[in-house]
């Protein structure tokens, strides 16, 4: 099985775990903020079923239909994610608001506790593997996946001193307050996933540094061409499209034309192995360096 879905099956599972316990352990306990948790972990798991399902659709080569390949559905599937979350972290702050203005008992703290620590242990673990696997490929989903649950990792930390608070102090309130906290990051979250998996949908163009390192690849080559322009780049999940114009003597042949393109897209494809590099020739207007040069010896 593909790596990516090794880890992918990984993510599933643990939150499947962590979903049944935090929202059992909230409900016997009364805890607002464990069963928050609970439902951040159900958002999660949501989230983790739709990676899989995405990083096993988008790995598939193109076809009749899908020409330029599938790596969109992992921007679709993150974008799907982000929104998901945010509706969780409205419900948790509704819920949370709820028992400030009503009060209501104490929650048990013990399991509460125990559960919080298994959760930061357990998520701290699968979102290291996640996000190991998510750099080596560049997979939107995996890389939105591991920072839903390094998310968990610090709202599980606070629930967890939270409820130490609770059992040292006996202030109630602190309980819906936290869980607020918890909303707020889950809202941050989901604001930065959600501009990261959905501009690609938009066929924005490869960050600065990114199109640099295209820019220096063509310039090695820069003695052999007149010039290139039209450089255009997008992406598209772990897949990287450009394409650009490159300008050749009317001197140079048609073999040695295509042997420079040819490098120039090979070159761009070391540093981007998932990458599709079209290079358009055309022919110069007869005004450049070499034309010159030509036409200066046919009238000595």
């Amino acid at each position: 099985m593909d790596e990516r879905l090794r880890v992918a099956q990984l993510s599933v599972m643990s939150n499947s775990f962590l979903v049944v316990g935090k929202l059992t352990i909230g409900w016997l306990s009364g805890s607002v903020s464990v069963i928050s948790e609970g439902i951040h972990s159900g958002i999660d798991l949501v989230a983790a079923l739709i990676a899989f399902f995405s990083v096993r659709e988008a790995s598939r080569p193109a076809d009749d239909n899908h020409q330029f390949g599938h790596g969109k559905i992992e921007n679709v599937a993150g974008t799907i994610e982000a929104l998901l979350i945010f509706v969780a972290a409205v419900w948790i702050i509704y819920e949370a608001v709820e028992k400030l203005s009503h009060g209501g008992a104490p929650p048990e703290t013990g399991w509460g506790v125990v559960i919080m620590a298994i959760s930061a242990g357990v998520n701290y673990y699968v979102s290291f593997r996640l996000m190991a696997v998510a750099r080596k490929t560049e997979s939107v989903a995996l890389e939105a996946d591991a920072l839903h649950l390094r998310t968990d990792v610090y709202t599980s930390l606070g629930v967890l001193f939270g409820l130490i608070l609770l059992k040292l102090t006996g202030w109630t309130l602190l309980d819906p307050i936290v869980a607020i906290g918890v909303a707020l990051l889950i809202i941050k979250a989901s604001w930065d996933l959600l501009q990261e998996a959905f501009m690609p949908l938009l066929d924005q163009r490869l960050p600065e540094e990114e199109e640099s390192q295209i820019q220096e690849r063509i310039q090695r080559h820069a003695a052999k061409y007149v010039n290139v322009h039209a450089i255009r780049t997008r992406r598209a999940g772990a897949e990287r499209h450009i394409d650009m114009h490159m300008v050749f003597c009317k001197k140079t042949s048609i073999e040695e034309s295509y042997d420079i393109s040819h490098r120039v897209a090979r070159e761009i494809q070391e540093i981007f192995p998932r990458s599709t590099v079209l290079v358009h020739q055309e022919p110069c207007d007869e005004r450049c360096g070499d034309c010159q040069k030509a036409h200066r010896k046919e009238n000595e």
